[in-house]
């Protein structure tokens, strides 16, 4: 099992999709059963023993800071601005890099939810981690266990746990969590400015370093207001 200290939480983006609960507030902070989205976030890294949290911030990021600063969880939380120029997952990830110093790190989006069984899922994460054959360890749902989806599904996993995309016009049977564990290695070269994790992604794919985990309990995608309510009925059976 690998030792990880730190976590990276996007929560630059729009929120478009979201609208119009992102009018006035960033949509990391909307609140689903009680609580802003991100915060739910927080708590399961304070349950996997994270101290350390980087945040990049964007769109109505005064309130974004603000709400950090406030925090009641036993975490050191550092911010890296986007305020001048959204620069995407990836590019995201390569500014905020001198912030979060040690090569291991979660990198979570601050806009999902997830409920676990027998284990926190981050620590399953660390403790399925490979370093003489990992770049990148995602953490994927069965289409089963994901709440309000509506996609085709992201991978197909091989019986050694490495990732393959779905092919065009097909589904497939995982879906992107929104949650990973990352070496840095993962981020060499990386491209100027704004782009995507996907460019990593593929990279890795094609030498055979990114890899899958199943998760074992429910994920929530919660992207449009609608998907508000269903979510917080299931979760009060959880």
């Amino acid at each position: 099992m690998i030792k990880v200290n730190t976590a990276m939480i996007m929560a630059a983006g729009l929120g478009k999709r979201m609208r119009p609960l992102t009018e006035t507030r960033p949509k990391p902070l909307v609140e689903v059963a009680g609580k802003a989205m991100i915060d739910h976030c927080f708590e399961k890294l304070v349950e996997a023993g994270i101290g350390k949290a980087v945040v990049n911030v964007h769109y109505l990021a005064d309130m974004m800071e603000a709400h950090l600063a406030a925090l009641p969880y036993p975490v050191d939380v550092r911010v890296s601005d986007e305020r001048a120029q959204l620069f995407e997952t990836g590019g995201g990830l390569v500014q905020a890099e001198p912030l979060i110093g040690e090569d291991h790190f979660y990198c979570i989006n601050s806009d999902n939810l997830w409920s676990d069984r027998s284990k926190n899922s981050l620590l399953r994460l660390a403790e399925t981690w490979d370093e003489d054959r990992m770049d990148a360890l995602l953490l994927l749902v069965p289409r089963e266990a994901a709440h309000n989806y509506k996609g085709e599904g992201d991978f197909h996993l091989d019986d050694e746990q490495r990732i393959s995309r779905k092919l065009p016009e097909q589904q497939a049977p995982l879906i992107y969590s929104g949650i990973q564990l990352i070496s840095k290695r993962l981020l060499r070269d990386a491209p100027d400015g704004p782009f995507s994790t996907n460019i990593f992604w593929e990279r890795a794919i094609g030498e055979g370093r990114l890899f899958g985990l199943v998760h074992e309990g429910d994920w929530f995608e919660v992207g449009s207001p609608q998907a508000i309510a269903p979510t917080e009925a299931a979760l009060a059976n959880v």
